[in-house]
């Protein structure tokens, strides 16, 4: 079974930083690009960022470009994503996924 469990949301006030972490399990991590994706409040979906399963390509939604960090470590079936200057519209759910799979996300609450 694909499982992808995403952690390490929480509060933060305007201009913090958090790091998002997932953990992959149930398939050959190193296999698939992964991507993070997020759900505001009254909002579809949106992608964020992904690199390629060699962790050597990245990209970014324009939102988050120069604010967002994707990174990864196969060898330990791990993703992250460093966010810094976070803004109130930052607030969402937060995702990580493959082409074949999708977990439980993270809540990110960006208040003062």
């Amino acid at each position: 079974e694909v499982q992808l469990q995403a952690s390490g949301g929480g509060l933060v006030q305007p201009g913090g930083s958090l790091r998002l972490s997932c953990v992959g399990s149930g398939f050959t991590f190193s296999n698939h690009g992964i991507s993070w994706a997020r759900q505001g409040p009254g909002k579809e979906l949106e992608w964020v960022a992904a690199i390629d399963k060699g962790g050597t390509i990245t990209t970014y939604a324009d939102p988050v470009k120069g604010r967002f960090i994707i990174s990864r470590d196969n060898a330990r079936n791990m993703a992250w994503l460093q966010m810094s200057d976070l803004r109130p519209d930052d607030t969402a759910v937060y995702y990580c996924q493959t082409g074949i799979g999708r977990g439980q996300g993270t809540q990110v609450t960006v208040s003062s």
